[in-house]
Parts: C-alpha cells; sequence; structure tokens
C-alpha cells in the first residue's frame, strides 16, 4: 500500500479543482486498486480558526480539543484521497450515510499530532457501494482519535445487501434550534468544506436539492456541543451519527437527547417533528 507523507497540510484551492477532474474523468478509467495512505507527521491548532470552530457548532472553551475538530484537520487529507487518480469512485456525488468517533483520551489543543488517512475495502449497499474513510490521529505515537466517514457511491446497488443503521429512539425535545440561511457559509469558514451544496441555493439546486443545506458533520458538531451544555461530556468514548434526511437551511428543528447508564442516545428531527435529520448514539468507553 503506497504512502504519501506531507510536511504541511495539502491546499484546499487546489484540492477542490482536482476533486472537479477527478468527477470528470471518463468511465473507462481504471483506477489503481492497491490503495493510498496519506500522512501528516506534525499538524498544530491554529487557535483562531479553532475559535472560530467552537463559535459556529456550539462548543465551550477549554484546554481540550472538540472531539469533532480532529475531523477538521484531516479534512484536507479526505479529499486528497479521493482526488488522486488511484481512487476508485467518482469523488462528487458522493453521499455521506454516518460518521464514528472515538476518543480514547481528550486531545490537548496545543500539542503537536499526526494524521494517517486511508480508505477501507468496499462493501455492497442497496443504492449502490459503501467504503469508510479511515482517519486516526497521534499524540507522542500513541493514537488518541479514531474517525470513521462512511460514504455511498451511488450505482445499481445490491438490493440483498442489508445497511447497517442505529436504531431510532424515541426522544422527547431538549432544544430547539433556528437555523440561518448562512450557517453552510459559516461552518465552511470554520472546517474547509465548501460543497457547493452547503453555500448557497443556486449551488444547491444545480446538485438536485430545493436549496442549502447543513453540513452533517455541523450537525454532529452541534448536537455533542448541547450535549456537553447539558450534563457534559466523558473523557473517553465512541459517538456514533447516522444522517438520515438533508437539513435544509433557513429551518427551525428540534434536538432531542436522553442518558442511561454508559450511553447517550440523541437525534435532530425538524420543526414538526415528522422527519428525523440525525441519529446518534454515544458510548462511554
Amino acid at each position: 500500500m503506497p504512502t504519501r507523507r506531507y510536511d504541511d497540510s495539502p491546499g484546499l484551492g487546489s484540492l477542490y479543482a482536482r476533486t472537479v477532474k477527478a468527477t470528470l474523468r471518463k468511465a473507462e478509467y481504471e483506477p489503481d486498486t492497491d490503495g493510498l495512505t496519506l500522512e501528516l507527521p506534525r499538524a498544530t491548532v491554529d487557535q483562531d480558526h479553532l475559535a472560530a470552530y467552537r463559535e459556529v457548532t456550539g462548543f465551550s472553551a477549554g484546554p481540550a480539543l472538540p472531539v469533532t475538530y480532529p475531523h477538521v484537520l484531516a479534512f484536507p487529507l479526505h479529499l486528497d484521497l479521493m482526488s488522486d487518480p488511484s481512487f476508485p469512485y467518482k469523488p462528487m456525488g458522493i453521499v455521506h450515510l454516518s460518521n464514528t468517533i472515538t476518543q480514547l483520551k481528550p486531545l490537548p489543543m496545543h500539542a503537536e499530532f499526526a494524521i494517517n488517512v486511508h480508505s477501507s475495502p468496499e462493501r455492497p449497499h442497496p443504492k449502490g457501494t459503501v467504503f469508510d474513510v479511515l482517519s486516526s490521529v497521534s499524540v507522542d505515537n500513541e493514537v488518541v482519535w479514531t474517525d470513521s466517514t462512511a460514504l455511498l457511491s451511488r450505482s445499481s446497488g445490491t438490493p440483498s445487501a442489508h445497511p447497517d443503521l442505529l436504531p431510532d429512539p424515541e426522544l422527547e425535545p431538549t432544544a430547539f434550534w433556528d437555523l440561518r440561511g448562512n450557517l453552510g457559509r459559516r461552518y465552511a469558514a470554520a472546517s474547509g468544506d465548501r460543497n457547493p451544496i452547503h453555500l448557497f441555493k443556486l449551488s444547491a439546486q444545480a446538485f438536485g436539492f430545493p436549496r442549502q443545506i447543513a453540513h452533517g458533520m455541523w450537525a454532529k458538531a452541534a448536537s455533542l456541543a448541547s450535549i456537553e451544555r447539558a450534563g457534559g461530556l466523558p473523557e473517553a468514548y465512541t459517538v456514533r451519527v447516522d444522517f438520515r434526511k438533508p437539513l435544509l437551511l433557513p429551518s427551525h428543528v428540534r434536538f432531542g437527547h436522553r442518558r442511561t447508564d454508559n450511553t447517550i442516545d440523541f437525534a435532530l428531527y425538524n420543526g414538526d417533528q415528522t422527519q428525523t435529520h440525525l441519529v446518534g448514539q454515544l458510548q462511554t468507553r
């Protein structure tokens, strides 16, 4: 498996241009199937960028990083992986199905991090093919954080395949959020994820949405920030979310969560609770 190592995080501007080029490649293109691993051995946190991320997601200030923030640090490597000529799927149009993060210990915000990114073998899905982009973060040669992002490349699919889904909890709302139309642009500035479906009504309509939609990873971060404010988060845990229905912007939504023993179930619904946008479960380690 080839490895590419970086001295600094790759620039997003050139990566987005390469993503468009990768999406337009010819159907008869035959990719390299050996896989690719990307490494960024020395990553540090820009404190102004971290403050902007906390502001848009709702996480409180503190000595440790928000649990979802390392995903932002790894995101340029995700784009680099999926736009590389060796990658077997066209990157634009891929659907984000779920995300699972394990924090083994809090990540000090002034530490130096080593980031590793690669993809998993594919597996069948009723609507196409699913693969995971896998990320890990190490501090002093110890893995302290991992991330698995499940992505769907749509095709004719395998009707007999059974997708892995979290159960839908029945939750009373614990918070109500009014989300403005510029939320996608604010989160894009803090995360680097400038997918056009999140930015403007016209750019979202070009991809089949009636108007712009919220980032899935913003919804996960905001959900965990709400749980943090309501009673705190453990130091070590695994938290998974499934993304169900796109969250259109602007929008009024309901958030609910329930603590039982070492588990927190949570979900994000539309205003009248007839649609579920996100389902999540946190388990203390």
